[in-house]
């Protein structure tokens, strides 16, 4: 079979088997194209360790599209390292797909990913955190809506397509409550009694049936005609204008949340595991990049202990 029929067995397995969203399929098909039409091949046996070379070179070079801030304002730059990386696993997941098919092509191991820099973390402060959960203040539905949706991405520390996704039919006299993440696994989040207060106060004052948990509202709070279910972008758009609004000058997004989350339950004594399974990491390799919070610890053992002498 020819590259491209495979490619497209390939998503189908994606989708089909392995369960991933339309958007990860979508990611690996341009990922895969990319790869393609560079390469100009038809077999897989074409796939070698030069041409894989040749590839990483090509993808080091390319424009990255252009850059909207700072001294370099319209001019473009090349590709992130992480962003090489995301082709790279792309194409080594298809060498796998190969492999399990019986289909002679190059060996997946022989795709080593690109070295990056450690992974920063953009972080608000315990008081600017507590500015913008109180940031809508109206008893419209819109307020309630968005007060609703900053208590519940705190107390669980959902990823936006997670929140999302959830249905109005949830039970607010438990605490806890079971999402459908990445890859499909299911997961327990747990509610804050502010969380559960604030969706109450919001469900109670919608008169539609629509299914979803937020649903988009005019600004005078009535449900429009065509109510839709909140799309990530708008929750986006509308949590970093309550962030300007509260005087909070770095960029926020539901992501920042979910990291201060995280960072919250490590201050107060929880175990990396705990957190690990509260975010639905599959790797607690990705939840290590919350360690920092720990530094506060050898802050003091440093202040105590460094220097005595010399006191």
């Amino acid at each position: 079979m020819n590259l491209s029929s495979l490619k497209t067995e390939f998503l189908e397995h994606l989708e089909i088997e392995r369960g991933r969203s339309l958007k990860t399929i979508e990611n690996y098909d341009h990922y895969l194209s990319r790869f393609l039409d560079f390469a100009q091949i038809t077999s897989p046996e074409q796939i070698t360790d030069d041409l894989v070379r040749k590839y990483r070179i090509w993808l080091n070079r390319q424009l990255a599209g252009k850059v909207r801030r700072g001294a370099d304002e319209g001019l473009s730059g090349t590709l992130k390292k992480k962003t090489q990386n995301y082709y790279l696993i792309a194409l080594r997941a298809f060498l796998k797909f190969l492999v399990r098919r019986e289909i002679k092509s190059l060996p997946p191991d022989r795709i080593d990913l690109a070295k990056t820099g450690e992974r920063s973390l953009d972080l608000i402060s315990g008081d600017e955190l507590a500015r913008l959960l109180s940031a809508p203040k109206g008893d419209d539905l819109r307020h309630l809506r968005d007060r609703a949706i900053l208590e519940l991405l705190f107390s669980t520390g959902l990823r936006i397509s997670e929140l999302c996704s959830l249905s109005r039919y949830i039970d607010l006299k438990k605490d806890e409550l079971s999402v459908r993440g990445k890859g499909e696994k299911i997961r327990v989040v747990f509610l804050s009694q502010d969380a559960k207060d604030a969706i109450k106060k919001y469900l109670e004052k919608r008169d539609d049936v629509d299914d979803a948990l937020f649903i988009k509202h005019t600004n005078g709070g009535a449900v429009k005609p065509d109510s839709l279910r909140l799309t990530p972008r708008s929750i986006e758009r509308d949590i970093a204008r309550y962030a300007r609004e509260v005087g909070i000058s770095k960029k926020v997004t539901p992501h920042v949340i979910r990291h201060s989350f995280a960072t919250d339950l490590l201050e107060n004594g929880a175990d990396l595991r705990s957190v690990q399974a509260m975010l639905g990491h599959s790797n607690i390799s990705t939840t290590q990049i919350y360690t920092h919070v720990t530094d506060k610890g050898l802050r003091e053992i440093h202040k105590n202990f460094h220097g005595k002498k010399r006191r």
